[in-house]
């Protein structure tokens, strides 16, 4: 740590101010390791060393500073403690109380009293400081009973939510481990139905395909909505009961061909006939128009 590293650092530093925080930092080094019978090691003054050297330096010259202090009232108060002893020891032995005097368990009861006050942090050995230590000493154990008592149940309280939430966690494992277990069919069993999936996604544009083809046919032929398998089956029906109707009328007029020639009177037949033949045509005209109009 030489001269050039101090005018680097207050050249680094900006001017004088620098500089003089670099010279406190190395006093206080060379005093703090000159007590400890080290010498200062080396190292390149930095605008950040030395700001971190001299804010520790300052801090602990306070703190030093501060134990001095304290220090020396705790040092004026051990003489004033030993001068009121000394003081106390002189009265005893003038009224005859001295300690060599006494008996040992006086000694020694005295000294369990001392004890007492020390640990009841009273400042005297009066009945009654001893009796408001213990009642203060009494209302801090009730507190801090009661305190135990809630920090008890409450205990209880996350005793049985830790309980149960160990048991929820062993559950979760379990049901983790079975789905995990589970993942492999799944996953075989997902591809299978994807398969199918497009399997039926094909028959379906095929027969959305075929049904429009239908439907296209349907319209060439003239085809209408009217015109069902229970229509169809009405009019066949009714078919056959025309036919059952006509077919005597037909073999009347065979008939009438074996007759012997009357002009006249095979005229008259022959129109009867043409007239009901008319009609049962008539009937079953109106009973297929019936049967193709629209029903409301």
């Amino acid at each position: 740590m030489g001269d050039s590293a101090i005018t680097e650092a207050a050249k680094t530093g900006g001017g004088a101010s620098e500089a003089s925080r670099v010279g406190e930092v190395k006093q206080w080094l060379a005093h703090e390791f000159g007590q400890a019978g080290k010498e200062v090691p080396q190292f390149e003054f930095t605008p950040r060393s030395v700001a971190y050297l001299h804010n520790l330096a300052t801090l602990s010259q306070s703190k030093t500073q501060a134990s001095k202090i304290l220090a020396s009232d705790f040092r004026l108060k051990a003489s004033e403690y030993r001068s009121q002893a000394a003081r106390i020891r002189e009265i005893l032995e003038n009224v005859g109380l001295a300690q060599e005097g006494m008996a040992s368990n006086v000694v020694g009861s005295v000294q369990v009293l001392a004890n007492v006050a020390n640990l009841l942090n009273i400042r005297d050995t009066e009945l009654s400081s001893f009796l408001v230590a213990m009642g203060d000493i009494s209302l801090r154990k009730t507190s801090v009973e009661e305190k135990r008592v809630k920090v008890e149940k409450e205990s209880k309280v996350l005793l049985d939510f830790t309980r149960k939430a160990i048991a929820r966690l062993t559950y979760l494992k379990r049901t983790l481990a079975q789905l995990e277990d589970d993942i492999a069919p799944c996953e075989a069993q997902m591809e299978n139905w994807k398969t199918n999936l497009a399997v039926m996604a094909a028959k379906e544009r095929q027969y959305m395909q075929q049904s429009s083809n239908y439907k296209a046919m349907l319209n060439r032929v003239g085809y209408s909505p009217e015109i069902s398998h229970g229509v169809l089956v009405d009019m066949a029906e009714h078919r056959k009961e025309l036919e059952k109707k006509t077919k005597p009328i037909l073999d009347t007029l065979r008939s009438y061909q074996d007759l012997p020639p009357d002009k006249a009177l095979a005229a008259l037949a022959i129109e009867d006939k043409k007239r009901q033949y008319a009609a049962a045509e008539k009937y079953l005209e109106d009973v297929l128009q019936s049967a193709l109009a629209p029903s409301e």
